[in-house]
């Protein structure tokens, strides 16, 4: 056989396509003018996007670890000005599957890692389906989907060992975000406690981009949609979530099932902020066009238009959970995407990326994916089809069907008519001014936190850059914090040990919907209270206590050193968590029983003084508080509840603390 011929070299230090093309730009979509929508004849968008889609079988390539529920959602009928979309017709119920994820874990890695958090809704409307592909941050790292692999490339593990698994303490993560400055705003949300959510029940989801909205009139407007738990908007301390990644790295999907299986729903209510559609694209200064971008609540108030419970298991994760497709291209009418770039891409990448996962172009016919409206296309053979198709003419127009061969919908039949829209502008790869601006929303974040949510960041900050190896990464990335804060970035540079540079952030007017921390008590349902008991216990009051806590949807268990019951003269309860088998992440709130003074054991003394330093209400009834005098609980502190007895006083003050998720007061006594 003869050689080869050798092909002409390309210097390294030259980036091509697979074909050996010399790419001039690798970082911005082709669009029509700055602003426009990308171009389907962008082969290197299109390259690009199709190789990382196509990275891992069988799993998925971003949001392998996850978990879900069935439940309904049901419209409060407030949307019809601004969308004709039907599901949104007052009391109009409609069957939702609902996946949240981590993005960077592989299907084996823990759920409390600090990460981004998927927040996928499959709406199956009489209109199609409609899926709200979203997260639990409003923002997003990149500006523009031809970055995407790159920045997944950076997050996941280093290629040559496969570590770190499932976080971005990392060397190539850091190097990433350091030298694209408009990730700032998106590390702010994930190095706060946003990236590190209590359990799914708690946590916030946005759809990310700017959408656009048409009602019966084909009148517009732009809307950003929001996910608002009714169970208020909480997270683990950095703690915790090292605990449980060992301890129980199935914690969040296991709050859930455990939470629905005990009658507990997971309940959010969606939400617009509804804009003007101008020419411009912008409101009130900030480009709604830019993903690194969001529109302050105080600016535009968040409507509520309707409310999802998640009240039902599946039944099988693989069947469900796993083979679940969504798409951003699963509309229905009434609702369109915009010219924002990242979303641009995300329209060709996820319909791409099935085909390999789910073994061809097949996988709507899968149960989970399945519309619940009819299906009349034309669409033929392939991989792993299932259904028998008759007729001779699967085309059009044809003379050969018959009368039932589908045929296109005119709009008032509910067909999908795009609003006509005019597209202009020079083929190019670049970005407008607008999205120049890298550091003001990043300030917003950091100006809008409270003083514990800023120790947190601080110290996430410094625990990340602290596991990045090259030290020019670490100092790039504390250029970057000058830009958004001098006190932030003084502190940062203070935890590793180098200089704080200079910088200019700017002048930024808190939004205070952005802060975690509240002072107003919400629901307590799927919380869990732990009751530490052992022979001789009050169990009277740990009947009423455990009848006051179901009623509130809440759960109680019992603790004990050993398993089995406990018994008080002819009385028993069940021991439900022994001190071997337990850790202080299962509970929101543990309270010692009376009728133990001299109950001592170094597990327990453990578990409480993670209470403690994680700011959750411990409390006593009777002489149980010896046994927190004994583990060392100072029980004059902030949130320890004390009482003689159980009654109504004792639990409303339990269940008001509970319902503040944390004693932060207790925060300023363990900082100082």
């Amino acid at each position: 056989m003869p050689p080869k011929p050798k092909a002409p070299s390309t210097p390294k230090s030259l980036l091509t396509t697979a074909q050996g093309l010399r790419l001039s730009d690798t970082d911005h979509s082709l669009k029509a003018g700055s602003r426009g929508p990308t171009l389907m004849e962008d082969f290197h968008l299109r390259e690009k996007i199709t190789h990382f889609d196509h990275e891992r079988i069988p799993e998925r390539v971003v949001h392998a670890r996850g978990a879900a529920a069935h439940g309904t959602f049901t419209a409060y009928g407030n949307a019809g000005a601004a969308t004709k979309a039907g599901f949104l017709e007052r009391g109009r119920e409609t069957p939702v599957f609902v996946r949240f994820s981590t993005v960077l874990g592989s299907r084996g890695s823990a759920d409390t890692v600090r990460d981004v958090r998927g927040f996928a809704v499959k709406f199956y409307t009489e209109e199609g389906n409609f899926d709200l592909v979203g997260n639990n941050m409003p923002v997003f790292f990149i500006q523009d989907g031809i970055k995407f692999p790159d920045i997944i490339h950076a997050g996941k593990p280093h290629p040559d060992r496969e570590i770190p698994q499932a976080q971005s303490a990392h060397d190539t993560f850091w190097d990433f975000v350091s030298l694209h400055t408009e990730a700032t705003h998106h590390v702010m949300w994930a190095m706060s406690d946003r990236g590190i959510p209590r359990s799914y029940r708690t946590m916030e989801g946005f759809g990310v981009h700017t959408f656009r909205l048409v009602n019966a009139s084909d009148e517009t407007c732009l809307v950003k949609f929001h996910w608002k738990p009714v169970a208020g908007v909480h997270s683990l301390v950095w703690e915790e979530a090292q605990i449980a990644a060992g301890a129980d790295p199935d914690f969040h999907r296991r709050d859930m099932a455990d939470g629905i299986d005990n009658g507990a729903p997971l309940e959010f209510e969606l939400g617009v902020q509804i804009m003007p559609d101008s020419v411009d694209q912008t409101f009130e200064g900030i480009d709604l066009l830019d993903p690194t971008k969001l529109v302050p609540e105080e600016l535009c108030e968040v409507q509520l238009i309707g409310k999802l419970s998640l009240d039902r298991n599946p039944t099988n994760y693989f069947a469900e959970t796993e083979q679940v497709a969504f798409h951003t291209g699963n509309l229905v009418p009434g609702i369109e995407v915009t010219d924002d770039p990242l979303m641009q891409a995300r329209m060709f990448s996820y319909l791409d990326t099935q085909l390999t996962r789910l073994g061809g172009p097949n996988f709507t016919q899968l149960p989970i994916n399945c519309p619940h409206a009819a299906v009349n296309d034309n669409l033929r053979d392939g991989m792993h089809q299932t259904l028998v198709h008759d007729g001779i003419a699967p085309y059009l127009p044809n003379s050969l069907g018959t009368d039932a061969e589908p045929a296109p919908a005119t709009a008032k039949e509910g067909g999908y008519v795009h609003v006509p829209r005019e597209v202009t502008g020079t083929k190019v790869r670049e970005n407008p001014a607008s999205f120049a601006d890298h550091f003001s929303q990043a300030s917003l974040f950091w100006a809008s936190m409270t003083e514990v949510e800023r120790v947190h960041i601080i110290e996430a900050f410094t625990f990340e850059l602290g596991k990045c190896y090259e030290q020019p990464i670490r100092e790039r990335m504390l250029t970057v914090l000058a830009n958004v804060d001098a006190d932030l970035c003084t502190a940062v540079a203070e935890g590793l040990g180098l200089p704080a540079p200079q910088g200019k952030p700017a002048d930024a007017v808190p939004s205070p919907a952005l802060s975690q921390i509240i002072v107003t008590p919400g629901p307590i349902a799927g919380r869990v209270i732990g009751v530490v008991a052992a022979d001789g216990a009050d169990l009277a009051g740990i009947t009423k206590l455990r009848r006051a806590v179901e009623a509130q949807g809440a759960v109680l268990r019992l603790l004990a050193p050993s398993g089995g019951t406990i018994k008080k003269a002819r009385s028993t309860q069940p021991v439900e968590r022994t001190f071997l088998t337990t850790r202080s992440i299962e509970y929101d709130a543990v309270l010692v029983a009376a009728g133990n003074p001299a109950l001592k054991d170094i597990k327990l003394t453990v578990l409480l003084g993670e209470l403690f330093r994680h700011c959750k209400v411990i409390g006593a009834w009777g002489d149980g508080a010896e046994v927190l005098t004994a583990a060392g609980i100072d029980t004059s502190a902030p949130g320890i509840l004390l009482a003689d007895t159980i009654g109504k006083p004792y639990t409303t003050e339990l269940f008001a603390a509970l319902g503040l998720h944390r004693v932060w007061d207790r925060a300023e006594v363990i900082m100082n």
